[in-house]
Parts: C-alpha cells; structure tokens; sequence
C-alpha cells in the first residue's frame, strides 16, 4: 500500500511546454536590463520566423482557410484559458496569454503588409487623402494593441510589507497633504477627518490642508475653522502659480516629514492606508507607492447609461490591470492622489514637474529616469468622487487628453536613454493612449464617405480584406480578453472613444503643436443633478456624425442598383455605417443628464447595526449606506414604530448613534426583511461619527473583482437594455407608512362624549383605533367625519395616568368585526405633543 503523505511521481512535460514556461522569465530577463544587444537579437529572431508568414501571398480560398483556422485556434485557447481560470491556473493562463499574443501579432503584421501594399487607393487626391487618413488611424490602432501587448505581459501582484518588526521610533515620519482649491468646505473636511484617524503613530504624522483658494476669503476662514477644530494645520500661500503642482511644492518646502501621503480633497482615506503602503519604503530605491482611485458615486457613463455597477467603468481597466503591468516592470507612475512619496528623491527631481497639466505622471517619468523604483499596490483605501455631470467628466479627460500629449511631445520618452526599454513602452503607451480622438472619427467619417460621396479609402473592399482584417481583429479580442475579461466589456471602450472624440482630437492636436497650451482646471465635483437635461453643447458634432451617417445609409439602394460601386464594397460600407450608428446613439445617451434621486451616494458595505425601539434591539446587517439613510437586513420581520434608535458599527473600532425614520420594510430574501431607514437629526458629532464609519473604518474596500466576464452577445443586449432604462422617466421608490403594532386601552373624546376604543397601530404621525360594531350607535356623529379633530386618552403599562394628545380624524372603515378609525397628530401641534408620542412609542406594548 502506497504512502499518502509521499510525493506524486512528476509528470514528464513535453518541449512545448517547458519552452512556453521559460518564454515569460527569458523575456524578463532580456528585456527587463538595458542590454542593447539582446534587445537587437530578440528582434532579429523573431523576424526569422515571422517575415515569411507575414509575407507570403495566399490565393482567397488559401487565405480564407489560413483565417478561419487561426480563428478556430484563437477560440480554442480561449476556451482553455477559461477551463483552467475555474481551476485556478494562472501560470496557465499567462502561457496561453503569451501563445494568443504571438499569434495576434503575426496576423496583424500580415493585415499590415497586405494592407500597405495591396489596398492604399492613391488614385485621386480626394481618395488618397482619406486612403491616407483612415491608414494612419488603423496605424495608431495597431501600435496601441502592440505597445498594450508588452506593458501587459506579465501582471504584478503585491502583498504588504509587515511593519511591526520595526521598532516605532523607526518608523518614518509622514506628511499628509489635501490640496484645495474651490470645492465645496464639507468635502474637505471629511477627507481631513479620515486623514487625521489614519492608523498611524501620532507623533509621526501630521495633516495639512494646503489652501490655494485665496480669491475666497470667506471659505478660507471656514477651513481655518475646521482645521482649528479637529486639530490639523492649514497652509496657504499668496499665489497660484502651477496650480496643484505648485501648491504641493511650496508645503515641501515648509513640512518636516521624510513622506508624504497626498490626497485629492474629495479622496477619504482608509485608516489602514499607511498601514500598508510604508512598509515598501524600506527600500532605499523606493521613491512613490501608488495606491487605486476608487469612486463611491457613479460617473456619467454609469449614471447616464444606468448601468448599475454591472459594467466595469474605464479607471477599473488603468488600475485592475495597466499598473500592475506596469509595475512589473518598474514603471507604475504617480496619479495625483492616494500616493505616497519620498519627499528627498521628489527634491532631486526638482519637486512635482509644473510644465505639464498631469504632473504627476510627469514626475514619475523624472523618478525613474534618476534609476528609482515605484510600486504600485493595488488595494483600495482611498473613497473618492467622479464627476457628476458630463459636462465636468469630458473636462477632466480632456486635462488628461492634453496633460499627457504635453509629455509625449516634451519629454519623448521612447528615446529617453535614462530609461529600461521596457519603461520607454510602457510610459509611450501611456502618454499616446489619449490620441484616440483622430482614429474614432475616422472609423465613423470613412463608410460615410463612401455611400454619400463614393469616396474610397480602400482600394478593392470585399471578401479577400475580410479574410485579413477579421482574424487580425478576433486575434486581438481573443489575447485582451485573457487580461481583460473583467474589466473592459464588449462595445462599451467604443462609446467612451466616441462620446470623447471630438474633444479629445483636438486637446491632443494642439498640445502636439504647442505643448505650453492650456492650464491646469479644477474638476467640478460635489454636484447634485436634480433634473433630466441634455448637454448639448458636449455633443454637437457627435449629433452630426450621427444624422450624416443616418442619410448615407439611404445612398446603398442607390450604389446597389447603379453597378457605380462594387457590390460587396456597399455592403461592408453599409454594415459599418450601422455600427457606428449603434455606437454613436449610446455615446449621444451618455450627455443625457439622469437626476440623482437618493439625497447622498449610497455605498455598498456591510456592516453591523443595531436598531432599538422601546424596550426591542434588533441586529441587522447593512446591504448599503449613505450620509442620509440605509438599507438594512433583518433575520426576522420586526415589530417598529416608524422613528428609531440605531447604532451602525465600522469594520474595526468606528461607531454613530443616530435616530432615524423607517421609510420602508419590505421581504428580502427567504426570511430576510429588509429595512430602509432615513437619518435625521444629526449633530456635527454624528455627522463626523458616520463619516469616520463610512468612509475611513474599511478593512476592505469594493474590490472590483466580478464574478461575469465579458460575453459580447451579453454585453450587446445589456447596452440595449441600458439605452431604453435611459429613455424611461426615473421614479423614486415610493415610502411607506411604518407603524408598531400595539395592544392598548384608549378613549375617544369630543364635546363631552366618551367612547372606549383599542389602539392597535402607532406611529410619529398617526394613530389606528378599533371600535367594537355594537358601539356605533353611541358615537357622536361628529367624530364620524373626517376632518374633525378629538381628543385622545392612550394608556401605558408604565405610567398609572392616561396620555392626552389631539388628533383628528382621517378615514372611517367599517368591517364585520370593527369600526377602523385612521387619526393623524396635526404638525401644528408637534412642540406640545412630541414628547408624548414619543414615550407612547417607546412603552406601549407590542
């Protein structure tokens, strides 16, 4: 009988694989260094085996065989990676990832070479012009796909580095600074709270809120105020010069600690942050530890489009996915926020750069040409706001479209020698991402041209460009789908592109022509949409793309009957057109403004609370939060009166005792009950309280991790279903009246008579009495009619005398048993009634 414990005999493993294995770790290790000659060397082999599959010509049946065998073979190690992603093989899935690249590349270098040489219609300038500009587009799309390729060949994951080794007086001292400008004071004070409980030694840490908004004096002294009174510094200067750059190097200058934590004045930290992140510091050579940006409310493609978090937003695909592949090779940069950095190695570098607007991809660009290391650690402690309004969202991406074409034409960083090559990539594809702009409208100007005007860009458009085209574009959406799968969804990058491009085309093309344009704006957040609107002035020309393109698709009968055309070249045209038409609509649905109906963003989080009425706790669960009210999950159905008691617990050490008003208690799941309750009457204790719950006691943020990835059909039909939610006019959900059920002894009276009654529900605002049938006879007929008020005697177990309280009646009800009157407590009366009905609430029995 065999030893359970011995060791499985290993299984021999054929050429192939043990080559696949050692690919990723020799590409590391020759590309990682700064050898110019392996670099030259590993090009030079693989053009050996590549240029003649890129070169060799292929009759159409020939072609069409190598493309749908290629496709066969993308799908099918598709299908493995999947397989083996349920079996937790991730050193499979990064072989098969690197076998689906290789193969991407070689089809669309041959789609190049075919293209180039075989489709380029030079024969009018008109037609050259547009040959030439829709070439160049597909160009830049090509050396996107290929630059993304190598910043993501392999994907770093990192753990904290423990702390507690390291005797306390060791430990660094740290700064953290909230810049701000004009936003609105209470955004900055919950930021300050939070970095004020960050976990940190208290006589190792200090908070600044850096001040730049010197053009408002009245909103200065009130952050002078907040400072005062939670017990932070304020700094100011006496000008404005470089904006946030120059802000956070004038602090630099004026602060003692060897880091410092910078936070954008709406990014709310975890108290876990520094936790986390100091540790990596211990390394010398470590200059900047980039943690995510994580956003609580939805941004306009969310909101708009109501998507309902089911649709991963574009920062998720940056920070899930490009940093980590980034920081694998040295080259994770600086995002502005949620970053902490040796202040010495940022003096080197002569501070925060303040030539461009995204200054702090800047600045890491400078670190890593010193030979410093950055680190990028992806856990979320940082809760922060995205723009509201579209309007405010172009004009962020728009700062960033410009910001790093600034650096692109500034720096050059594909032939900065101070630079690992890998770096050179990995910062070229960053600085080129926003030049997305010029492409898009092509792709939608081109098959437009076509059908109104008979333009042709692409000599010979038919069956044979589709056998190269197709597996160069499935190849490339089989190899991102690997890295991909669960942060970018089918369809949804290219509506981003198209609401953007307009915009984006041109920031871009005049920071290429003149990189000192422009200047650092603010983004305006902190906005409540409270009506449906449409932004019009955002997508103008997006609405004349859109109606061009309608009315070309009217020309294909034309070019169909007329022979003028070729027939397979009208119907790829017409079939694109309609694509775009797709995409365009859902790109022109995202400027329509959705009101916001909560008061506050609700956060999904889950937390303890404990709800109290009269003498009943009841503990629950949070299913999500807010600033305003909860949703809150019961086990069992509760017995509440509508106004309550309630504690809510954060993850560790955190607590706010509220009151709040029941709006809602309805099933949840099995034997669940879910209890929606609004906040009221808070303190600005209990305001800071819940805040600190929130937003700063969090173990463990939204990760981002979801359990769909990418289905294009799926994701097709949620795009339709998304546009037609967008067209229905958004309705709240409705309150209900919430009311404990009581068993107690009243009296009914007016004008001297008296009538015996139950009280059998009670709330804040009203009162349920139940009259026996045969007392009907004896009631006054003026407390028969609505409207009229009585006076009303309620018993309590506690109290030997009845509580007086008027009422007035609402509603009769008759039935065979009882006489069901529905009394109200006039508003008029709450100064002298509230203390009564609130003990009636709290004692009554249920």
């Amino acid at each position: 009988m065999s030893n359970p414990s011995s060791p499985l005999p290993r299984q021999s493993r054929s050429w192939i694989t043990r080559f696949i294995d050692a690919l990723p770790t020799w590409l590391e290790s020759t590309l990682g260094g700064n050898g110019r000659f392996n670099v030259v060397w590993l090009m030079l082999i693989g053009w050996v085996f590549a240029i003649p599959i890129i070169v060799t010509p292929l009759s159409l049946a020939q072609q069409g065989l190598l493309a749908v065998s290629v496709i066969g073979l993308g799908w099918l190690l598709v299908w493995l990676e999947q397989r083996q992603s349920h079996q937790s093989h991730q050193r499979s899935g990064e072989r098969l990832h690197l076998v689906l690249v290789w193969l991407s590349i070689l089809v669309t270098l041959r789609y190049l070479y075919y293209r180039t040489f075989s489709t380029l219609n030079l024969d009018g300038w008109l037609d050259a012009t547009f040959s030439l500009l829709l070439y160049g587009a597909e160009l830049y799309a090509i050396m996107t796909l290929l630059l993304a390729y190598m910043q993501t060949l392999r994907i770093r994951e990192r753990q904290p580095i423990d702390m507690t080794a390291v005797p306390g007086s060791q430990w660094p001292q740290v700064d953290i600074y909230i810049p701000t400008y004009n936003e609105e004071v209470d955004i900055v004070r919950k930021t300050a709270l939070a970095a004020l409980a960050v976990d940190y030694p208290a006589d190792k840490k200090e908070v600044y809120i850096l001040d730049d908004g010197r053009k408002d004096p009245a909103r200065r002294e009130r952050l002078r105020q907040i400072c005062y009174d939670l017990g932070c510094h304020l700094m100011t200067r006496d000008n404005n010069d470089h904006a946030k750059a120059g802000n956070i190097n004038h602090a630099m200058l004026r602060t003692e600690g060897e880091l410092i934590l910078i936070l954008d004045c709406d990014h709310i930290p975890s108290r876990c942050i520094l936790q986390h992140t100091v540790g990596f510091f211990l390394n010398p050579k470590v200059s900047l530890v980039q943690t995510p940006h994580w956003f609580y409310n939805p941004d306009p493609f969310e909101r708009n489009l109501l998507t309902q978090g089911q649709v991963p937003v574009s920062n998720e695909l940056f920070y899930k996915v490009l940093q980590k592949g980034n920081d694998f090779w040295n080259a994770a940069f600086f995002c502005g926020s949620a970053a902490i950095i040796r202040k010495n190695h940022l003096l080197e570098v002569g501070g925060i750069a303040v030539e461009t607007v995204t200054e702090d991809c800047h600045t890491s660009l400078r670190l890593h040409s010193k030979g410093y290391e950055t680190v990028y650690y992806d856990k979320v402690m940082v809760a922060g706001l995205a723009p509201e309004k579209f309007s405010a969202y172009v004009g962020q991406q728009v700062r960033w479209a410009r910001g790093m074409a600034q650096i692109l034409r500034l720096e050059w960083p594909l032939f900065n020698r101070k630079l690992t090559l890998p770096q050179r990539i990995c910062y070229t594809s960053a600085t080129t991402h926003f030049f997305f702009g010029f492409p898009r409208l092509m792709y939608a100007l081109a098959p437009m041209a076509f059908l109104l005007f008979g333009i042709n860009p692409v000599r010979g458009l038919g069956l044979e460009t589709l056998t190269y085209a197709l597996p160069s574009i499935i190849l490339a959406l089989n190899a991102n789908f690997i890295v991909y799968k669960e942060v970018r969804f089918s369809f949804w990058n290219e509506i981003f592109e198209y609401a953007l491009a307009f915009q984006d085309g041109l920031v871009t093309f005049m920071a290429l022509l003149n990189p000192r344009l422009g200047s650092f704006n603010v983004t305006e957040k902190g906005l409540q949409v409270t009506r449906r609107s449409f932004d019009w002035s955002s997508v103008k020309w997006l609405l004349v793309i859109c109606f061009l393109s309608l009315v070309s698709l009217a020309m294909v009968p034309y070019w169909l009957i007329s022979g003028l055309q070729d027939s397979d070249a009208v119907l790829i045209n017409a079939t694109w057109c309609v694509v775009n038409i797709g995409l365009l609509i859902a790109a022109l649905v995202v400027a329509l403004e959705q009101p916001q109906l909560r008061q506050a963003h609700r956060l999904a989080r889950q937390l303890t609370a404990v709800l109290h009425s009269g003498n009943e706790t009841f503990t629950g669960t949070t299913l999500d939060i807010s600033e305003s009210g909860a949703q809150i999950v019961l086990h069992s159905w509760p017995n509440l009166a509508d106004h309550i008691d309630l504690e809510i617990h954060g993850d560790t050490v955190a607590c706010a005792s509220l009151r709040g008003r029941i709006t809602r208690v309805i099933p949840h799941r099995d034997d669940q009950v879910l209890v929606a309750v609004a906040f009221e009457e808070m303190t600005p204790q209990q305001r800071d309280d819940l805040t600190l719950v929130i937003y700063s006691d969090v173990n463990e943020w939204y990760s981002q991790k979801r359990v769909q990835v990418d289905s294009p059909f799926q994701s097709l039909f949620f795009l339709f279903s998304s546009l037609m939610r967008a067209l229905r006019d958004p309705k709240p959900a409705e309150a209900m009246q919430i009311r404990k059920r009581v068993q107690a002894s009243a009296q009914l009276y007016t004008q001297g008579y008296y009538v015996s009654a139950i009280a059998g529900e009670i709330n804040s605002r009203t009162l349920q009495l139940l009259l026996p049938n045969d007392r009907l006879t004896t009631i006054h007929p003026e407390i028969l009619e609505p409207g009229q008020p009585v006076g009303l005697l309620v018993s309590s177990d506690k109290r030997d005398e009845s509580t007086r309280l008027i009422a007035q009646v609402d509603e009769i009800n008759r039935t065979s048993d009882a006489i069901v009157l529905e009394l109200s407590f006039p508003q008029v009366l709450d100064v002298r009634q509230k203390e009564q009905i609130n003990y009636l609430l709290q004692t009554l029995p249920g």
